[in-house]
C-alpha cells in the first residue's frame, strides 16, 4: 500500500517539473530570437552626432514618401490581380484552368531583385526592345514614349507581379471553401454573378485576402535589391546608405526602428480590418463546396488571358530570358569557383533549415505541452521576425554580437593580454542567427498547424505507457509530422537561398552566395553573367510552389 500511495504523488510532481522546464527553455529561446528587434528599438534615442537631423532635413521625407507610395501601389495592384485570378480559377471552368491553378503561383519563385534586373536590362534605352523599335521605325531619343522601368512606377508594377501570389493563394483557398448554397441563395434573390461575388463571396473571403495583403505589404517594405537597382530610395535602402555611406550605425538603427514601426502598423491594421472575423468554411460538411460554372468560348478565352498575363510577365518571360542568357553566355566563373558559391548557398540554406526545424519542433511541442496565454503570446512574438526586413534584423544582430565581441576582447586584453578579435560578428554564426530570426515563422506556423491535427489522446496514451515528453515527441509526433516538417524545410530552404540584405551585411569576408553573386553582377550591368546564379535560385524557388500546389489540390 505504501508503494502504491507514493507512486502517484511523485509522478504528477515530476511531470509538472518536466513541463515547466520545456516552457522555461521555450521562453528563453523566444527571448534570444527577439533580441535583434529589441536591440534596434533600444537605439531609438541614441545620439547620432547630428546625422539624424541631417537625414530628417534632406532624404528622410523622400524615404518615407517613396515607401508609402510603394506600399499603396503594390498592395492595390497585387490585390486586384490576386483576387481576380483566385476567383476565376475557383469559380469558373475555362481553357487552361488546371494549368493556371499552379502556374499563377510560379512568380513566388522569382526574387524581386532578379525580375528587376531582367526587365531593366531588356526594356532600357539600350536594351533589345527599344533598340529594335528605333531600328524598325527610324526613331531617335525623344521621338517616342516608352515606360521607364527605373522609376517608382516601374518598381510598383514589378513588385506587384512578384507578390500577387500571396493574395492569389489565400483568396483562392477561401473561395474554394465557400458554400455553393450561399451563392445559390444570392442568385435566387436576383443577384447577378458580379453582384453575388461582390456581396457574398468577397466579404466571406476578406479575412484571407487581408492576410495576403499583409504579406504583400511586409515584403514590399522589406525589399532592398530591386529598389537599389531601379533607383527608388526607400527606408530599406536608406538603412544601407546611412550605415555604410555615412558610417553611422546608430542613425541606421533609428531608420530601422522607423521601418519596424511601419511594418508593425501594417500588421496591426490587417488585424484591425479583419477584427474578430474568421473564415472557417463549412464546418458541418453538409453544404456543397463552390461549384465551377463553365464559361462560353469568348468569356473563357478572356478568363484565360487574364490569368496568362501575370503568369507570363511575372515568371515565364524573366525565367525564359535568364535561361536564354545562361545558354548564350553564363557565369565566367563556371567551374570550381562558381561551385563554391553554390556550396555556400546550399550550406547556409541547409543549416538554417535544420536549425529552424529543431527550434520550431521544440517550440511547437512546448506550446502543446503547457499552452496558456503566456506561451501563446511568446510564439506570436517570435513569429514577428518574418515581418521585419532583412536589413533591420541584420542591424539588430550586429548590435548585441558586436557589444559581446568588444566586451570579451576588452576583458581578455585586461586579464590575459590577448586579443580575441571578432568572435561572432561577421561570421557564419551571425548569419545563421539572422536567418533563424527572419524565417522562424515559416517553420513554426507550418509545424504548429500540423501539431493541432494530432489529437491529444495520442499524447495521453503514450504517457500512460510510461513515455517521457521527449520520447513522446520523438517516437509519436515526429513520425506523424514528417510531411509537414519536409514542407517547412523546403519553404525555409528556398527563402534562405533568395535572402539578400541580411546576407550582404552579415556574411563573412569573401563568402559570397548565389544571391550576392547575382546582385553584384547585375548591378554592374552584367546580366548575362548573372543569369546562371539567378536561374539556380529560381529553380530552387519552384520547390515550394510544387508543395503548395499539391497541398491545395488535396
Amino acid at each position: 500500500m505504501s508503494i502504491t500511495a507514493e507512486t502517484p504523488t511523485r509522478q504528477p510532481g515530476a511531470r509538472r517539473l518536466r513541463l515547466s522546464v520545456w516552457t522555461v527553455v521555450a521562453l528563453l529561446i523566444v527571448a534570444i530570437i527577439l533580441l535583434p528587434i529589441l536591440s534596434v528599438l533600444s537605439r531609438v534615442f541614441a545620439p547620432t552626432d547630428g546625422v539624424w537631423g541631417q537625414l530628417a532635413e534632406t532624404v528622410l521625407p523622400l524615404y518615407v514618401r517613396n515607401s508609402l507610395t510603394m506600399l499603396a501601389g503594390v498592395v492595390t495592384i497585387a490585390t486586384l490581380i490576386g483576387v481576380t485570378t483566385g476567383w476565376l480559377v475557383a469559380a469558373y471552368d475555362f481553357p487552361g484552368r488546371r494549368v493556371f491553378e499552379w502556374a499563377l503561383m510560379l512568380p513566388l519563385a522569382m526574387p524581386a531583385y532578379v525580375i528587376a534586373h531582367v526587365y531593366f536590362d531588356r526594356l532600357s534605352f539600350w536594351g533589345p526592345v527599344q533598340t529594335w523599335l528605333r531600328a524598325t521605325f527610324g526613331w531617335s531619343r525623344g521621338d517616342y514614349w516608352f515606360p521607364q522601368m527605373a522609376s517608382i512606377e516601374g518598381a510598383i508594377v514589378l513588385m506587384a507581379l512578384v507578390l500577387y501570389p500571396y493574395v492569389y493563394l489565400l483568396s483562392r483557398a477561401a473561395f474554394l471553401g465557400q458554400s455553393q448554397h450561399l451563392m445559390d441563395a444570392a442568385r435566387a434573390l436576383g443577384r447577378g454573378p458580379a453582384a453575388a461575388f461582390r456581396t457574398v463571396a468577397l466579404p466571406l473571403a476578406w479575412p484571407a485576402i487581408a492576410a495576403g495583403v499583409a504579406f504583400v505589404a511586409m515584403e514590399t517594405l522589406a525589399e532592398y535589391g530591386a529598389m537599389v537597382h531601379l533607383g527608388v530610395q526607400t527606408l530599406t535602402t536608406g538603412i544601407f546608405r546611412t550605415w555604410f555611406g555615412r558610417g553611422s550605425p546608430d542613425a541606421a538603427a533609428q531608420l530601422a526602428a522607423l521601418l519596424v514601426f511601419f511594418v508593425t502598423t501594417a500588421f496591426l491594421v490587417e488585424r484591425l480590418i479583419r477584427g474578430a472575423r474568421r473564415f472557417d468554411g463549412d464546418r458541418g460538411g453538409r453544404s456543397r463546396s463552390l461549384a465551377r460554372r463553365p464559361l462560353g468560348r469568348g468569356a473563357g478565352l478572356l478568363a484565360a488571358a487574364v490569368c496568362l498575363v501575370p503568369t507570363l510577365l511575372g515568371f515565364l518571360f524573366p525565367a525564359g530570358e535568364l535561361l536564354r542568357l545562361s545558354i548564350i553566355a553564363g557565369d565566367p566563373f563556371w567551374g570550381p569557383r562558381f561551385f563554391a558559391f553554390v556550396r555556400n548557398s546550399l550550406t547556409m540554406a541547409g543549416a538554417a533549415a535544420l536549425i529552424l526545424l529543431c527550434v520550431a519542433l521544440f517550440l511547437g511541442y512546448a506550446r502543446r505541452q503547457q499552452g496558456g496565454p503566456a506561451i501563446a503570446a511568446a510564439m506570436q512574438a517570435a513569429s514577428m521576425g518574418y515581418a521585419m526586413p532583412g536589413a533591420v534584423i541584420a542591424i539588430g544582430v550586429l548590435i548585441p554580437l558586436g557589444a559581446f565581441d568588444n566586451g570579451l576582447d576588452a576583458f581578455m586584453r585586461a586579464r590575459f593580454g590577448v586579443s580575441t578579435g571578432l568572435v561572432f560578428s561577421g561570421t557564419i554564426v551571425a548569419l545563421l542567427f539572422a536567418y533563424v530570426v527572419r524565417y522562424l515563422a515559416v517553420a513554426l506556423k507550418t509545424i504548429d498547424a500540423a501539431f493541432e491535427r494530432i489529437p491529444p489522446s495520442m499524447d495521453d496514451a503514450a504517457r500512460s505507457l510510461g513515455e517521457t515528453p521527449r520520447r513522446v515527441l520523438l517516437r509519436v509526433h515526429v513520425p506523424l509530422l514528417r510531411r509537414s516538417v519536409l514542407a517547412a524545410a523546403i519553404f525555409v530552404f528556398a527563402d534562405v537561398m533568395k535572402e539578400l540584405p541580411a546576407t550582404i551585411i552579415l556574411r563573412p569576408f569573401n563568402f559570397d552566395t548565389l544571391a550576392v553573386r547575382t546582385f553584384r553582377l547585375a548591378q554592374d550591368g552584367r546580366l548575362e553573367e548573372a543569369s546562371t546564379s539567378a536561374l539556380l535560385i529560381v529553380a530552387v524557388g519552384i520547390l515550394p510552389v510544387i508543395v503548395l500546389s499539391r497541398a491545395m489540390n488535396r
